[in-house]
């Protein structure tokens, strides 16, 4: 049977596995039962998180704009020290990711859809006009990309280009027939589609970025709601060699037969895990979302998935300005939703209580 080398993986999984899906499931109830904020603050929230996720998906395959670039690239303002690749990359994903956010419900997960998607999502891209929306023609590899966007490495080879309409056809009937018939959990599902598609590779450029969209469009179809307002994405990027590592650890063994899913698994998860709780500690917070400004509510987004951590460091990692760190550090001291330890220098924040 075709499908066999998908079913294996998913059989016999540890106990950990399933601890952390139960943990999910009971923060998609909590999300779903308290989900009561207003229009106005998910529609901020939901922008912010289109600017994070193009920013951090782009990145990690080696565009160079940072959230404020494509936040004013978005606002129809010019950068000039930017290639042109980079921003008609950048402009793709915001497009193509604003869609599945919000017509998620009448968009059909097929093979169509996956190739439809590759050709919006690259549809500004003038390098890519020859092959968007068609799989490969010639050999790919998977490669992984350094901090400054060079690549850094090959992670593995993928199907050849003539087993790939063949592999890509079994990938997504296996994945509409295991929803249908609720055969595995969803999200055990979504991840083993995800590393198929990866592992097959099948376009010759844009394999990552997409892979990442058609996480968000699984996923809210499968009722995780919360997915547009804690971006995946910039988790995926600031945990970026973990990332590699697992994808290199789980495909090898692909190649082999063995197929061990777990690496990718405990990862996938590990991220997932995160963004619930995350999304889970906005339902706390309406006042104080109303008060910050998006770049604000970054800051405190932030603070809230690490135990603790440095102005510099939360600059860094939320991709948010200095001045505006600083100014969101105050206002979050003031309505005591954080605290300070330290002083000078050594001074670092954490979430309160």
């Amino acid at each position: 049977m075709p499908f066999n080398r998908l079913n294996n993986r998913l059989n016999n999984l540890p106990p950990e596995i399933w601890n952390t899906i139960a943990q999910i499931d009971e923060l998609k109830g909590q999300w779903i039962a308290g989900a009561k904020l207003s229009p106005q603050v998910l529609g901020r929230l939901k922008h912010s998180v289109l600017i994070t996720s193009t920013g951090a998906s782009t990145r990690i395959e080696g565009v160079h704009l940072s959230d404020d670039d494509v936040e004013k690239l978005m606002g129809g303002i010019t950068l000039q020290k930017f290639s042109s690749r980079d921003k008609q990359e950048v402009k793709g994903y915001f497009e193509l990711l604003r869609n599945v956010f919000d017509a998620w419900e009448r968009l059909r997960f097929s093979e169509n859809t996956v190739k439809h998607f590759h050709q919006e999502m690259l549809k500004y891209v003038e390098k890519d006009e020859g092959h968007r929306g068609e799989y490969k023609k010639k050999e790919n590899q998977v490669m992984m990309v350094g901090s400054i966007g060079q690549p850094a490495g090959i992670l593995f080879d993928t199907t050849p280009a003539y087993l790939t309409p063949k592999e890509m056809q079994e990938s997504v009937e296996w994945t509409q027939l295991a929803v249908k018939e609720k055969k595995y959990h969803p999200i055990l599902i979504a991840a083993n589609f995800v590393i198929e598609f990866l592992n097959i590779h099948p376009f010759e450029d844009g394999n990552g970025r997409l892979s990442r969209i058609l996480t968000n469009l699984l996923l809210l179809k499968e009722g995780y709601l919360y997915m547009p307002y804690i971006s995946h994405e910039k988790l995926i990027e600031d945990r970026k060699s973990e990332y590699y590592l697992a994808l290199r650890k789980s495909q090898k063994t692909f190649k082999s037969g063995q197929g061990n899913i777990i690496p990718w698994l405990e990862f996938f998860l590990s991220v997932l895990l995160q963004q619930s709780k995350m999304a889970v500690g906005l339902l706390s917070a309406e006042n104080l979302e109303k008060l910050l400004s998006p770049k604000q509510l970054m800051v405190w987004q932030y603070l809230q998935s690490v135990s603790e951590a440095s102005p510099l460091e939360i600059s860094k990692k939320a991709n948010v300005a200095r001045p505006t760190v600083n100014q969101a550090l105050d206002r979050l001291l003031s309505f005591k939703k954080i605290e300070r330890i330290g002083q000078g220098r050594s001074t670092r924040y954490r979430k309160s209580g």
